[in-house]
Formats: structure tokens, sequence, C-alpha cells
């Protein structure tokens, strides 16, 4: 594990109290007031140079003026807890056992988040924030809507660094990149008829029947590009119908799909249509509304393409410099992601993106959500040398 040594003085134990306490207070998405105060106040009390607010809650704090600008980007809400009994360490305990932080978002990612608001001033001690401006932006409402508040912040701040670090959990590698998302919703029409005789009606369900298997059909055939493969979930369905005893005339599916390298809006709009066809249905790219904690309405369509940095970029070159410099070695893997991050607000923005933070992903949403605390740590230390590399 590495050291954080600032004037003589180790704050990883400063760091990994910061996280436990973030991992204390509940921030469902919608509800992340408490925690977006407690973040606002830690860079407050760290001596950040600007921490603001906006109008959706996500905060956003500055260190130094310069020229040349990073942002590290995490967010502040976590999905909720439905079996809190069941868990080995109560979910909002914050507890530290056997070398875990233990709690929801302690890997989807608190302990990241907190790693970041500590890596400037780590900087700052060594004076590498010569000609630099760092943000460390921790928004809202990511679990619904990725990229959503983080595009709000941006805007409203009239911001556009030159680099942003995804902070999302990677096992503490570096990720260059990300699988893109589209959310699909199906709707078959039929003809509504009494149950008795329906011969005189369409039956959406039965409609929707043979949609389903291709669906399932597609999934298995999609190709392999760029050595990965995109997946086709159908993960909702349901009907409609005047009554229990009729003709069901709509039946709806919705499909998650994820997009590699290669794949976009315009191969997918020919893969629905492909799947739809003959048939009598309509499709859509869904529209999620919901409201941020500030009361701001927040409206999500769902589809971003998958991205992925050069190897011989200059972000690129930084983060493996700086792993060097943490792990006493070369990188000897990248991880791609596959599920989306807040990094859609700034790759369709042209802004250069990576991603590196603590803890396994595969543990996020999952009951007994822990971090190994010396993962924390070491990623502070990573983002301290990034800022000294970029």
């Amino acid at each position: 594990m590495a050291e954080l040594i600032i004037k003589d003085k180790d704050f990883s134990g400063e760091l990994l109290a910061f996280a436990q306490d973030l991992v204390r207070i509940q921030s469902y998405s919608g509800q992340e007031e408490p925690a977006a105060r407690a973040i606002a106040a830690k860079m407050e009390a760290l001596g950040y140079d600007e921490v603001r607010v906006d109008s959706c809650g996500s905060v956003l704090g500055r260190i130094g003026s310069g020229p040349v600008s990073l942002m590290f980007e995490s967010h502040t809400d976590t999905v909720v807890v439905n079996d809190p009994h069941e868990w080995a360490y109560p979910p909002f305990s914050g507890e530290i056992a056997d070398g875990f932080l233990w709690g929801r978002g302690s890997v989807d990612m608190k302990g990241a988040l907190a790693a970041s608001v500590y890596a400037p001033i780590i900087a700052q001690s060594r004076g590498a924030l010569d000609g630099k401006t760092i943000y460390v932006s921790c928004s809202v409402f990511e679990e619904d809507c990725d990229g959503v508040a983080t595009s709000n912040l941006l805007d409203e701040f009239n911001l556009r660094p030159d680099f942003a670090v995804i902070c999302e959990p990677s096992g503490n590698t570096v990720a260059i990149g990300h699988k893109g998302k589209a959310q699909v919703v199906i709707q078959t029409h039929g003809v509504s008829a009494h149950g008795s005789a329906p011969e005189k009606g369409v039956n959406a369900v039965y409609e929707m029947a043979e949609i389903i298997q291709r669906v399932e059909q597609t999934n298995l055939n999609l190709p392999v590009l760029d050595g990965r493969k995109g997946t086709l979930v159908l993960s909702r369905i349901s009907s409609k119908a005047v009554s229990l005893n009729a003709v069901p005339d709509e039946c709806e599916i919705y499909l998650d799909r994820r997009l590699v390298i290669g794949e976009n809006e315009t191969t997918l709009q020919a893969e629905v249509e492909k799947i739809i066809g003959n048939k009598n249905a309509t499709w859509e790219i869904d529209t999620i509304h919901r409201t941020a904690w500030t009361g701001k309405p927040i409206t999500y369509h769902p589809l971003h393409a998958a991205w992925k940095i050069p190897a011989d970029h200059h972000l690129t070159q930084s983060c493996v410099h700086a792993f060097e410099q943490v792990f006493g070695r070369a990188p000897q893997v990248f991880t791609f992601w596959d599920f989306g991050t807040n990094a859609v607000a700034l790759v369709g923005r042209d802004i250069p993106c990576i991603g590196f933070g603590p803890g396994d992903s595969k543990l996020a949403h999952m009951r007994d959500e822990k971090c190994p605390v010396d993962q924390i740590v070491d990623a502070c230390a990573f983002y301290a040398r990034v800022i000294e590399q970029i």
C-alpha cells in the first residue's frame, strides 16, 4: 500500500476515514444531498480554491489555475439496498474489516471518490500543480442516467477539461474504454376482442412471440468486432388488455443492447428493424425521466457509442508512467469496461478519457459490496501521480 505523505504526515488514515463517512451516508439516486454536502465541506476543509454545486446537485472542486486541465469524475449516488439484514456487515456501517471497506457504495464508487478528492492535495504538496488546473467532479444520478448530470455540470460551468479520468472500479488497472449502450422499447399492436371470441381480435402477445425469438437469435449472432462482442438482452415484458377476459391489444418488451466499437446508431436501427420485420410493431429508444435532489428535472435518452483511447495517447502514456511510479512496474493488462459510465458526457465532447479505480466492478450492486482499503489508498497515489505526469 502506498504512502500519502504531506509534510511528513501520512494521510492514508484520513482518506480511509473519509471513505467510511461517505459509505455511512445513504445516497440513493435522487437522494444525494447529504453526501454532496459532506463532499463539498471536505473539499473546503482541504483548501480547494473553489467548490461549487450545480443545479442538479453535483459537486465540482477546483485546485490550481494553469492552462492544462484534468478532471477526475466520480458519482455520489448508489443503487438501493433491499436486503440489509442479509449483509455480513450493515450496508451503511462503513466497517473496515479483513482489509476491506464494507458497505453500499464502497466499490461503486465512494472509495474512488474519496481518493480523487485527496489526490490533488497530495500532488499540490509535491509542487506538481504548476501550470495545471485540477477539477474533481462528484455527480448525481449516474446509476439511472449515464452522463446526464456530468453534461449539466460541464454546460452550466462552461467547462471543457483537456483530459479526464473516470474513477469507476477497475481493480486498479487502467481502463482504456467501455462498451456503448442502447435501451430499446419495442411494442406490438393488436386488436382487442372478448376472451370468448379470440378469433375476432389480434393478440399482441402472440405478435410479440416471434420477435422475442428473433431477439434471442440476434444476440447469439452478434459479430465480434475489435476483439469484442456486444450483447442483447430482453429485460422486461408487459401487455395491456381492457380486462383479464380480453385479447391483449398491446405488448411491450424492453431491450438492453451493449455496443462495441464499430456498432452505432445506424447499425442498431438496421438490427431492430430486422427484428420487427413483417410484424405490426414499432420501436424507439427509451426516454427516462427523473428528478434531482435539487428539484431539477432530468431527462435521459440511453444511446451511447462505445469508446476507446489509443495506447499512444498522451493521457494513456501519462497513466502508464504514473502506474510505474506507484506499483514499480508497467501495467501488465488494460481493462475495457463492459458497463457504461459518465465518460459518455466527456467523449461526446471529444475530451480524452481513461479509467482507473479501486475495487472489483463485479461486486458493485451486490450484497456484501466491499473494496480493498489498500486499493483505495493506491488509487489516490495513482491519481496524484497522473496529475504530475499530465
